[in-house]
């Protein structure tokens, strides 16, 4: 099979579609659709977002220090997109799209009640790297709805129908291949 060469460019896809729930220091809120986000560490539990400096958001988060990502669906795809085409400047996203705030435990922002899961970050650390500015953040605290639980206890993503994000489209996730060393198990 041959391959193309192509001019340098990110292709690292699919990526998770997020919304990211932020607050200024008067407590407006606002949400974001961010794909560029990442794990960097479980010890302490760190994440990455990668924001335009131009957008509405990115001051919010970079006055605060804080941010909430929020896990979105099947069910949350409309909203995403329409977070991540319209401007917190001019519409209310949380009343356009009919999604709930909720109190966060460690953060001024706002939970997402429709995510099945919402994770409270506080910035440890800015990069600005060029057209997109890196906060690394840490983990403060997980929500998890019950209702994406399995009979373990453990988060059943088959049951949450997330979506990704490669290329301008979105996609749902859930089949499950494999799980972790099934490669070498006998």
């Amino acid at each position: 099979m041959a391959k193309q060469i192509w001019k340098a460019g990110n292709m690292l896809y699919p990526l998770p579609a997020v919304l990211v729930s932020v607050a200024d220091r008067e407590g407006k809120m606002n949400m974001i659709t961010v794909a560029w986000v990442g794990t960097v560490c479980t010890n302490p539990p760190m994440v990455t977002i990668s924001v335009r400096p131009e957008r509405y958001s990115y001051h919010m988060i970079d006055e605060s220090g804080e941010f909430v990502i929020n896990l979105t669906t099947e069910k949350l795809a409309c909203a995403a997109d329409y977070c991540g085409v319209r401007s917190g400047r001019d519409v209310d996203k949380f009343k356009e799209t009919k999604l709930t705030p909720e109190k966060a435990e460690h953060v001024k922002c706002p939970l997402i009640k429709e995510s099945p899961v919402c994770i409270e970050c506080r910035v440890v650390r800015k990069e600005e790297l060029g057209s997109h500015h890196m906060f690394l953040a840490e983990v403060l605290a997980v929500h998890v709805d019950e209702e994406y639980l399995d009979d373990q206890n453990r988060f059943a993503l088959e049951k949450a129908g997330l979506i990704t994000y490669s290329h301008g489209e979105y996609y749902k996730m859930g089949k499950r291949l494999g799980t972790f060393g099934y490669s070498v198990r006998k």
